[in-house]
């Protein structure tokens, strides 16, 4: 067959995802008929005496927990967790401890509903495709919602956002909004960069992951496998190198120097050091791993700036480049299309030191790229934690949404904060919008991959070729 012509490249396609189903990446994309009967269970004590709980798990092995409130206003949140989780298997506590956190939706009167993925680890459109199975569920077990709106934390709003594009396109959607909040927006093909630059930065001073007398590895790997070391053996290595935990009088001039040298060039707040540095050792070697083995990172051309002595860290730091076809399957996993149909509607703290608001401004220039932005309104609040923002603004956000849907009327940033104030006379945990923000572009907070090191945002016409190959199962 002659390059360039459809064959040929519906050809390379399938073969681009006959690798991402090898290496285990993304799982089976068709969601299929749950298994069983969801069981009653004990509410969250906060909605004992306000609804009726479920628990099961689905035919792909999936846990699941549903909350109906007793004065159900017959819309339904689907929620997707963040993480992600890196054990094999689905934690059948993880969608109950998600339901207690959430809890503010039920006590508003939405349905909830909340999968743990059928298993742990990477895999964005799994976890799509495992919401998506869960949705089913709920429409054959209890009735179809009035609307149903999807809720992704973290990188739960990765997988909200591709559950718009995979499932809620067209006139017959089932989905009728979006909810993001603090979302990591910028995709797995470079939402993650900022932690490939830290792992690559941090050996450099530290020289303790690895230490010269282990085995050696490349950076990108995270950790070797065979590896035992633990969180809390990471932890120790980098109290070693750089005194992080001890308070500034107890530090040597070296680890004073060292952790001054790292938070600088990589912008990561030193209060979140450690996780980031968790991040970019376990979970890199779960994303590598199940790629089968290939580098879909890259810092080749990135010139790092900030450190008492640029030009020997540029001289010293490790370097490599990312195997196209990695970086290809990873940003077809979970890069947004900027696609969407229905209202999508963000929230993000503004000094989020784990999902940098800068995510914000990737989501909505893909979104742009689309011609799709009409269908965004984006919110910031002036505070300064990742895992959760204030209860109030949780349920304002997710009435100002289920209004939009209702009505056709837009939103503005202004109107959401002015009539957060109503919620925070009931939940009483503030109301800090501030609606004149305009985050800045991704690139000013991560160092842009000169050079090629990116693989492009995936467009909508790639998505829709994906599509037609026979076998994928995504809908069109």
């Amino acid at each position: 067959m002659r390059p360039g012509t459809r064959r040929h490249r519906i050809a390379v396609v399938a073969g681009g995802l006959a690798g991402i189903l090898a290496a285990g990446l993304i799982g089976p994309l068709q969601p299929s008929a749950a298994a069983g009967t969801p069981g009653e269970v004990s509410c969250p004590a906060g909605l004992t005496a306000r609804a009726t709980c479920y628990s099961g798990q689905d035919s792909n092995g999936a846990h699941y927990a549903v909350a109906v409130p007793r004065d159900w206003n017959g819309s339904l949140v689907m929620h997707a967790h963040g993480g992600p989780d890196l054990g094999e298997q689905s934690d059948p506590q993880r969608s109950l401890d998600d339901l207690e956190r959430w809890s503010v939706m039920v006590e508003e009167g939405y349905a909830w509903a909340g999968s743990s993925y059928r298993r742990g680890g990477y895999g964005t459109r799994m976890a799509a495709a495992d919401t998506e199975n869960l949705r089913r569920l709920f429409v054959a077990e209890f009735r179809r919602p009035r609307t149903t709106l999807v809720h992704g934390q973290s990188w739960g709003g990765n997988v909200a956002a591709k559950v718009v594009e995979i499932y809620g396109a067209g006139k017959d959607s089932p989905y009728d909004g979006a909810l993001l909040t603090n979302g990591v927006l910028g995709g797995g093909s470079r939402g993650y960069d900022y932690r490939v630059d830290l792992r690559a930065v941090y050996q450099y001073y530290c020289r303790n992951h690895p230490r010269p007398t282990e085995p050696q590895y490349p950076l990108w790997m995270g950790l070797r496998d065979g590896s035992s070391m633990t969180s809390s053996g990471l932890r120790a290595r980098l109290q070693e190198c750089t005194g992080y935990a001890s308070p500034p009088a107890d530090r040597t001039p070296v680890q004073q120097r060292n952790l001054d040298d790292i938070l600088s060039v990589t912008k990561i707040p030193e209060r979140t050091l450690e996780s980031h540095l968790g991040f970019a050792t376990f979970t890199f070697r779960d994303i590598v791993q199940r790629l089968g083995g290939r580098n879909p990172f890259g810092n080749r051309s990135v010139r790092y700036r900030g450190s008492h002595d640029d030009r020997a860290l540029n001289a010293g730091v490790e370097r490599f480049s990312a195997d196209p076809s990695a970086r290809r399957d990873l940003s077809y996993d979970s890069d947004v299309t900027g696609a969407v149909s229905v209202p999508v509607l963000t929230m993000h703290a503004i000094d989020d030191p784990t999902a940098f608001v800068e995510h914000e401004a990737a989501y909505r220039a893909a979104l742009e790229g689309a011609g799709r932005d009409r269908h965004l309104v984006q919110t910031f609040t002036q505070e300064s934690e990742h895992s959760g923002l204030s209860t109030s603004e949780y349920a304002n956000a997710v009435s100002a949404l289920s209004r939009w849907v209702r009505t056709g009327e837009r939103p503005t940033p202004a109107s959401v904060a002015a009539s957060c104030p109503s919620f925070d006379a009931v939940h009483g945990t503030g109301c800090f919008l501030r609606p004149g923000f305009v985050p800045a572009d991704y690139s000013s907070r991560v160092l842009p991959r000169p050079g090629g090191q990116h693989w492009p945002a995936l467009s909508a016409a790639r998505e829709r070729e994906w599509s037609r190959v026979e076998g994928i199962g995504i809908a069109p």
